[in-house]
């Protein structure tokens, strides 16, 4: 008996000129929607004086943004599986420019946190939307390995690139400038989405469950209000009941997905060996990332003294390297190199990076700007090795839920890191702090140096203290990336580099 011939599966088409063109049309709205996560460090200061808000109104100014677009990625991920990406990104960006207007040139607190609302919702609809059309257009694992490479260091960029352009926008023009800037990329979005960008959707997508997106908001959104308050305010109640609160309702969530015939995040995702490794690993990049930016602002501008416009510039040196680090790494494992092995060398730079702000004295400027460039590329390493295997292994039709799995994740990796790192750095800046100091001194850095006028020599207690309290930070931080280096290294071992998706593509046009 002779066996028949293997057939090979056909190539994938390669991607051409117009599909590069159109990943360029794409990442002007990632690099802003990523960029508004920090574009009001240093233009709140302009906003209280003009609108005179209230200290809740002014948190809420600054979170409400983050808050909502938390809570919405897996709903609008969902969505644009179901209606379409193309249409729910064009829709986003009409959304997102609208409320862009109306907060440059809002007149009072409640305008502009409604306004910061709506941008988060443009936002949520952006985000995944990008990253699944990147999924279907780049059909070719080779190419798509280099688009998503480009669309990780674009959005890391995004961060790193908001809080300077809103100092120096600041500086020469009015606070509504960080906000009007965002027009023109979604003026153009707008006209060159429908020419250059295909339609995709679910070709069987089943009914929408309603019931799974209160479920989810209510998962996501206490969790990421009790982590984000948690650094700054200590474990208060308040964010410890919502941080349980959120589980709760994320169980739920969990068992709604796994007992409905129609789920917003189909369980099947995580059937799919590498996928929930990759998630997992996702969330502990964002945890090192945020973790990290916690104390490094903190000690650029509290411990080295350094205005805020000139911290935020001397923090843009450490990100010229990351536009290199996602190719390269891509460039290893389409030449043959184990995408383990360079999953795990990216999390095992990042915690050397932690090694190195373990080190760092109370003048260090070299030493922790060049511990921040090291991190910040095995982050981006990670980041894009495993955002190319996750939406290589997700089927295209359900390319949106795993791009908001991937984008939820990485949001609470973020607070996480920033609650979990934030804490034990204060832990130890509190016990080393002496005990007839003044409570604000004990508290934070800034309220030692504000006191220290009245106190000699309090602010260089404090600095040290501080400083101490960021070793064991990043001591923390690097064995947590140890470990995230040992859990890839055993987890995508074998994983394949071409031909990840088996199953057939959704709809295009």
């Amino acid at each position: 008996m002779t066996n028949s011939p293997r057939t090979s599966p056909p190539p994938a088409d390669r991607a051409g000129r117009r599909e590069w063109t159109a990943l360029g049309v794409l990442m002007l709205p990632l690099l802003l929607v990523s960029m508004d996560v920090s574009v009001l460090y240093f233009a709140i200061p302009a906003i209280s004086a003009d609108l005179e808000p209230s200290g809740t109104q002014q948190l809420w100014i600054f979170d409400v943004y983050a808050f909502v677009l938390a809570g919405l990625l897996m709903t609008m991920g969902s969505l644009g599986d179901r209606v379409g990406r193309r249409r729910l990104l064009l829709i986003g960006a009409g959304a997102f420019g609208t409320a862009s207007l109306v907060a440059a040139y809002a007149n009072s607190a409640e305008t502009l946190i409604a306004a910061r609302a709506v941008l988060g919702v443009g936002g949520a609809t952006l985000m995944p939307s990008t990253m699944a059309l990147i999924r279907t257009m780049f059909t070719d694992p080779g190419q798509r390995a280099r688009a998503i490479g480009l669309w990780s260091g674009v959005m890391t960029a995004g961060v790193a690139l908001g809080s300077v352009l809103s100092g120096v926008l600041v500086q020469y023009f009015w606070w509504g400038s960080v906000f009007l800037i965002n027009l023109p990329a979604m003026a153009l979005l707008l006209v060159l989405g429908p020419l250059l960008l295909p339609e995709s959707r679910d070709p069987r997508p089943g009914r929408f469950d309603r019931a799974s997106v209160p479920l989810s908001m209510a998962a996501v959104l206490p969790v990421v209000y009790g982590l984000k308050g948690i650094p700054s305010r200590g474990w208060h109640p308040q964010y410890v009941v919502a941080v349980a609160v959120g589980l709760l309702f994320a169980a739920l969530f969990v068992h709604r997905q796994r007992t409905t015939d129609s789920p917003m995040i189909s369980p099947d995702l995580f059937r799919s060996r590498g996928f929930a490794p990759a998630v997992a690993l996702d969330l502990v990049s964002s945890f090192g990332m945020m973790g990290s930016a916690f104390f490094t602002t903190q000690y650029l501008q509290s411990v080295l003294g350094k205005g805020a416009l000139e911290a935020a510039l001397w923090a843009l040196l450490p990100s010229m390297p990351i536009g290199m680090a996602a190719p390269a790494a891509t460039a290893l494992v389409q030449r043959g190199a184990d995408r383990a092995r360079v999953v795990a060398a990216g999390c095992a730079v990042a915690a050397a990076g932690y090694g190195m702000l373990a080190l760092a004295g109370t003048d260090a400027l070299w030493l922790v700007l060049t511990a921040c460039g090291v991190l910040a590329c095995g982050i981006v390493t990670v980041i894009s090795q495993i955002t190319d295997l996750a939406m290589g292994i997700a089927p295209a039709e359900r390319a949106g839920s795993a791009s908001a799995l991937l984008e939820t994740g990485a949001e609470f990796g973020g607070a996480l890191g920033m609650a979990v790192l934030g804490s034990i750095g204060t832990a130890v800046y509190r016990h080393e702090m002496p005990a007839s100091a003044p409570t604000a001194a004990r508290e934070t850095l800034g309220g030692a140096l504000a006191a220290a006028e009245r106190e000699p020599g309090l602010a260089a207690v404090a600095r040290e203290a501080f400083t101490n309290g960021m070793h064991a930070a990043a001591i923390a931080g690097a064995l947590l990336l140890l470990g995230a280096a040992a859990l890839a290294a055993r987890t995508l071992r074998g994983m394949p580099v071409r031909g990840e998706q088996a199953t057939p593509d959704a709809i295009a046009v």
